[in-house]
């Protein structure tokens, strides 16, 4: 899918000139004025979408530069100008950089390479030094079959900046963001995704065993089913392929097939104003939008330009809509994917009590007991930028949570108990909204997302 073509309104432009805009390209048809005394039931759709692999710091660090270049507060505490991790073998500082390749190699995230990410000397501690970034990331590219071409691992120092995402830029400093968002534990796609649907993982510190049954935990779709409430999952990826999509982890799914629906029905529902109450949008995990690190230095997935552009088609076709009015798409990342990040994970609520179960030997936490061997801290931060008729604009968060916050907003919009002790531990993502003045009544324009920047593997930056 791609973007379609509109006109930019800029930062500075009255709400009577939005209008004007608006109405001079007749192509929103919107109305204004959504019950406004009503709060949080103002919303009457909640659409999350989540990406893959992608740090803050690595994506949306240099905001500041990008908010005061258009008169906003500089208030994101973003990639710090001397950031740097030690080199590999320790004598050198590998400083922060401006990637020039859209495409990157992979590096691991997993639960490993995440506490060294923590403390390279002592992944266990309470004290997180974050200095062993670098080092993760060239173990990884010296171990990966077939190796990595950035042996060095200084991959993950790289960041882009709103030169290279201005459609990120751009909605995460109109609507809203936060700079203390976090993935909801210290390891790699698949258990952060658990805890997306489950709020937990139960006990998985990695993914599921070839051919071991999926987790029988009550997911926030099942709990929408038993309180008549309506949903739907939309497939990038349809039909899924090789049990790869985040929904493969629950046999709850195989249930209701009807509601698990191929991407091309989401702009249907979005055009007829007929969206569930919430929708999970599946990224494109085999198509390479779902802006996942290449894994394969020869074939160079993960354009974070192309998934990029692919989002920006999700949500331009939502604001454009009569869907509009009553919505919220929340867009975030499952897991900061072992790139550079200077805010240590925060400390979390143990969603069940149940310990990691699946730790191999050699694993740290395996081989003794440690400040965070347990689930009771988060992952790294992610990007998050929240797209809402009731944003309020320019909105920067510094409240900590992790995207389990995502199910206590809806648990809290439908009035639903909490999965696990986890979300129940999350703010309600209220303080994003003011349900008042509906501030983006009249959506703003967004620029296009280029995809024509370089792609390459082989060399940095």
């Amino acid at each position: 899918m791609r973007q379609r073509k509109t006109r930019t309104v800029s930062f500075f432009a009255s709400a009577g000139t939005l209008v004007l805009v608006a109405l001079l390209v007749g192509c929103r048809g919107l109305t204004t004025g959504n019950g406004s005394n009503q709060g949080i039931k103002s919303i009457n759709h909640i659409v999350f979408m989540v990406q893959e692999n992608r740090g803050f710091d690595h994506y949306l660090g240099k905001l500041n530069d990008y908010r005061t270049a258009n008169k906003l507060p500089a208030d994101v505490d973003g990639l710090p100008a001397n950031a740097s991790n030690p080199s590999f073998d320790g004598t050198t500082a590998v400083k922060s950089f401006h990637l020039q390749t859209m495409c990157v190699e992979n590096a691991s995230p997993s639960w490993n390479e995440s506490h060294f990410d923590w403390n390279r000397f002592n992944p266990t501690s309470p004290t997180a030094t974050l200095d062993g970034f670098v080092f993760s990331a060239a173990h990884d590219a010296q171990t990966n079959i077939p190796p990595l071409h950035d042996v060095a691992g200084v991959r993950v120092m790289g960041y882009y900046d709103g030169s290279d995402l201005p459609y990120y830029y751009f909605m995460a400093s109109n609507f809203a963001t936060s700079d203390r968002w976090f993935s909801p534990l210290m390891s790699r796609t698949q258990p952060n995704r658990m805890y997306l649907l489950a709020a937990t993982s139960a006990g998985h510190a990695y993914p599921l065993l070839q051919g071991a049954p999926p987790l029988t935990n009550k997911t926030i779709f099942q709990l929408l089913e038993e309180h008549g409430i309506s949903w739907k999952v939309y497939l990038t990826d349809f039909p899924p392929v090789g049990g790869q999509t985040s929904t493969s982890l629950f046999a709850f799914f195989s249930q209701h097939q009807d509601k698990v629906v191929p991407i091309s029905q989401y702009f249907t529902d979005v055009a007829k104003g007929q969206l569930p109450s919430v929708a999970m949008i599946d990224p494109g995990f085999t198509n390479g939008s779902d802006e996942h690190p290449a894994v394969d230095p020869n074939t160079p997935l993960g354009n974070v330009q192309v998934g990029a552009n692919y989002v920006a088609s999700v949500i331009n076709a939502l604001m454009s809509s009569v869907s509009w009015n009553d919505s919220v798409f929340i867009l975030t990342h499952d897991e900061g994917g072992g790139f550079y990040d200077h805010v240590p994970p925060h400390p979390a609520v143990s969603p069940d009590g149940i310990p990691p179960s699946d730790l191999l030997p050699g694993d740290v936490c395996q081989v003794g007991s440690g400040a965070n061997c347990d689930f009771n801290h988060t992952g790294f931060r992610v990007p998050l930028i929240v797209v809402s008729p009731f944003t309020k604009p320019n909105y920067v968060s510094h409240t900590p949570m992790d995207y389990t916050a995502i199910l206590k907003l809806i648990e809290t919009r439908f009035g639903l108990p909490s999965l696990t002790k986890r979300d129940a531990a999350q703010p309600d993502m209220t303080e994003f909204f003011d349900f008042v003045n509906e501030p983006w009544a009249i959506p703003p324009f967004p620029p296009d997302q280029p995809e024509n920047g370089p792609c390459y593997l082989d060399h940095l930056p």
